[in-house]
């Protein structure tokens, strides 16, 4: 009787492989997770992640790179800035131009995908 009691020991302490297996995911799930919000608190994903060109961040810091990599004097600073703030003007001009002229050669069902089409790449 008690080499029946061993065996039924030894067997329940066996592993079982989808149970390792599950454990397994799990825990690199929980490593994944660990490392995602280490990256979040170092800024990592600031630096991934760069506002968009034409936004105010953007522009902001599209303007501090040039000026500190560029190594600007204040004068050259404020023309540059002078000139950028003019370029953004014209490209935002382009694309509302251009945004109404491809509206005009659409139906409403078109503009309508179209518009989802602009929402979901302003999203990006």
């Amino acid at each position: 009787m008690n080499a029946n009691l061993a065996e039924r020991a030894a067997a329940s302490s066996a592993w079982n492989p989808r149970v390792a297996g599950i454990t397994v995911l799990v825990l690199v799930f929980l490593c994944g997770v660990a490392a995602g919000a280490l990256a979040m608190n170092l800024g990592l994903h600031n630096r991934l992640h760069q506002p968009a060109f034409d936004t105010p961040a953007g522009r902001t810091l599209y303007f501090e790179r040039l000026r500190k990599e560029l190594d600007l004097t204040p004068a050259q600073a404020e023309q540059m800035q002078s000139i950028l703030n003019d370029f953004w003007m014209y490209y935002r001009t382009v694309l509302s131009d251009s945004k109404n002229r491809i509206e005009q050669v659409l139906n409403p069902e078109q503009r309508k995908k179209f518009d989802r089409m602009l929402q979901g790449a302003q999203r990006q």
